[in-house]
C-alpha cells in the first residue's frame, strides 16, 4: 500500500514507520507543522511540534530512506484545536485538546489529504489495534500494553477513518521494547523523552495561559448550599474536581477539603464540596459518534452493557448505557448510567465506551449527576 507515516519527532511514529517500510508498503514521512511561531524548544519532556521535532522526523525518515514533507495545518490546528479549547472552558467546561486535535487534524485534516493524494492509509505511532470482523469491517482495539493504551484518545475515529488507519505498534509488549528496536535500527530519538501536557502550553500553566485569552472576573465561591465559603479571580479557570487553588477564606465545618463540584460561568461562581459529593452516577453525552459500525442495540436504543472511560489514563468501569430519543423519535443523545460511580467527572470530557477491548464510541459530555445531589 501507499502509506503516509504521520512522523511527530518522537519514538513511537519512528519505529511505526519502520514497521510500515518493513512489510513492504511505499512510506512517506510527513511532519505536521501546527504553529506558525514553534521557535521555543521542547523543555524537558513538555510540549511538542516544536522546531527540534521536526528535526528529529526528519532525522528518521533519513535513516529509513524515505521521502520527508512538512505541511502546515496550523490555521486549522488554531482554529479545530486552540480556538475550540478556549471556547470550552469560557463555557464553563473543561475539554480535551488530544481528543480534538485526533478528531479534527490527525484523522480528518490530514486523513483527507492523504486519501486525496492517493495515499491508501495514515500510519501513526498510537498504541491502539485494528481488528476486522468476520465480514471484514474494521473495529477498534485495545492495544497490547494496557499501560501504554491510547485506544481512548482514538474513540472519535469513525468507520471510514478506521478503513484508513494502520497502528504498527498495536500487539507491541512494551515501550521499553519500542526503544529497543529504534537503538538497533540506528533511530537517534530512541531515549527521547515522551511528550506530555498539551502541547501548545508547554509551560503547563493551563490558568495562565487562559487568563490571556479569557476575560476573567472576581466572583464568589459558593459550597454546596450556596453559602459564599471565599471569593475566585474567574472561574473559568477552575475544572471539576480542582482542590488546589481555591484559597477559600471560610474553612469546612468538618476540617476536611473541599473541592469543586460545579463551575457556573454565567453567574460567574465556583460551586465547592466535600469529595463524597464528586461522585457521579449518570452521564448524558452529546456529538456521539461510533468507533467502526454501531452495534445493534444503538439503532434500536435497547440498553447495553459496556465499560465507560472517561479520562485517557482513567480506569473503566462497568456500565449500561442507551440511545435516548428525542421528541421527533430520533436518537438525541448518549445515557451512561454508571454502575461504579467516577469522581470529578466535568462536561466537556469525553466518555469513550468499551466492550471488553472493543472501543464502541465515544461522546462529549454535556451533564453529570450524582445521587447525592442536583444534576449539574
Amino acid at each position: 500500500m501507499r502509506v503516509l507515516a504521520a512522523m511527530s519527532g518522537g519514538v513511537d511514529s519512528a519505529v511505526a514507520a519502520a514497521r510500515a517500510v518493513e512489510a513492504g508498503h511505499d512510506v512517506v514521512g510527513v511532519h505536521l507543522a501546527l504553529s506558525r511561531m514553534p521557535g521555543t524548544l521542547r523543555t524537558g519532556s513538555r510540549g511538542c511540534c516544536t522546531i527540534e521535532d521536526s528535526r528529529d522526523a526528519w532525522r528518521a525518515c533519513d535513516v529509513l530512506g524515505i521521502p520527508y514533507y512538512v505541511w502546515d495545518f496550523s490555521e486549522r490546528f488554531k482554529e479545530d484545536v486552540v480556538q475550540d479549547f478556549i471556547d470550552e472552558y469560557a463555557a464553563g467546561r473543561t475539554p480535551n485538546p488530544c481528543m480534538r486535535c485526533n478528531e479534527r487534524i490527525k484523522f480528518a485534516a490530514l486523513l483527507e489529504k492523504a486519501i486525496a493524494l492517493g495515499f491508501d492509509a495514515v500510519c501513526t505511532g498510537h498504541y491502539a489495534k485494528v481488528i476486522e470482523d468476520a465480514h471484514g469491517n474494521r473495529e477498534l482495539h485495545r492495544a497490547a500494553d494496557w499501560a501504554k493504551d491510547q485506544s481512548y484518545v482514538l474513540g472519535v475515529l469513525t468507520h471510514e477513518q478506521l478503513k484508513h488507519s494502520m497502528f504498527p505498534l498495536a500487539d507491541t509488549p512494551s515501550k521499553a521494547e519500542v526503544r529497543a528496536e529504534a537503538e538497533r535500527r540506528g533511530l537517534s530519538v530512541a531515549n527521547k523523552p515522551d511528550s506530555h501536557d498539551i502541547c501548545f502550553i508547554p509551560d503547563g500553566d493551563t490558568a495562565g495561559w487562559l487568563a490571556e485569552k479569557i476575560d476573567m472576573s472576581t466572583g464568589d465561591v459558593v459550597d454546596e448550599s450556596g453559602t459564599k465559603v471565599g471569593e475566585h479571580a474567574g472561574a473559568n479557570a477552575f475544572t471539576v474536581g480542582q482542590r488546589r487553588g481555591l484559597k477559600l477564606g471560610t474553612p469546612a465545618a468538618d476540617g476536611k477539603p473541599r473541592f469543586v463540584l460545579e463551575i457556573r460561568p454565567k453567574e460567574n461562581k465556583v460551586v465547592v464540596g466535600p469529595e463524597a459529593l464528586l461522585a457521579i452516577d449518570e452521564i448524558k453525552g452529546i456529538k456521539v459518534s461510533w468507533a467502526g459500525l454501531p452495534i445493534a442495540e444503538v439503532a434500536t436504543g435497547a440498553e447495553f452493557g459496556c465499560h465507560a472511560q472517561v479520562r485517557a489514563h482513567g480506569d473503566p468501569v462497568p456500565a449500561r448505557a442507551w440511545m435516548e430519543a428525542g421528541t421527533d423519535g430520533t436518537a438525541e443523545g448518549l445515557v451512561v448510567r454508571l454502575d461504579t460511580p467516577l469522581r470529578g467527572v466535568a462536561p466537556g470530557q469525553t466518555v469513550v465506551l468499551y466492550q471488553g477491548t472493543r472501543v464502541l464510541g465515544q461522546a462529549t459530555i454535556d451533564a453529570a449527576r450524582s445521587l447525592q445531589r442536583a444534576e449539574l
